[in-house]
């Protein structure tokens, strides 16, 4: 259900599903998450924070650098989407996190 509102970019349907399930949402839907809402700032800091906070946790061996590559990923998501996706795709896939 929330991949088929993120497929459709539905925000409000999105944020809904979203709260519904909680911390049930896996981690690259959160990040999908954080890509619908890049042109909303407040909104974005805000699942943003919560996804590197996540990131954090549940990586395996993750160390300040990573965050940090992470965090300037997300930073630069906004003016740079794909570039970004890419970086944090990558990052999630050698940390084991989906």
């Amino acid at each position: 259900m929330l991949r088929d509102a993120l497929a459709s970019g539905d925000l409000d349907r999105v944020m809904q599903i979203a709260r519904n399930l909680g911390q049930s949402v896996r981690l690259d839907d959160a990040l999908r998450v954080c890509l619908l809402v890049r042109d909303e700032p407040d909104r974005f800091q805000r699942a943003a924070v919560r996804w590197l906070g996540r990131f954090a946790l549940e990586g395996r061996a993750i160390a300040i650098a990573d965050l940090q590559e992470a965090a300037d990923a997300l930073d630069a998501m906004p003016g740079h989407p794909a570039a970004a996706m890419e970086r944090l795709a990558a990052l999630c896939i050698a940390h084991g996190v989906g």
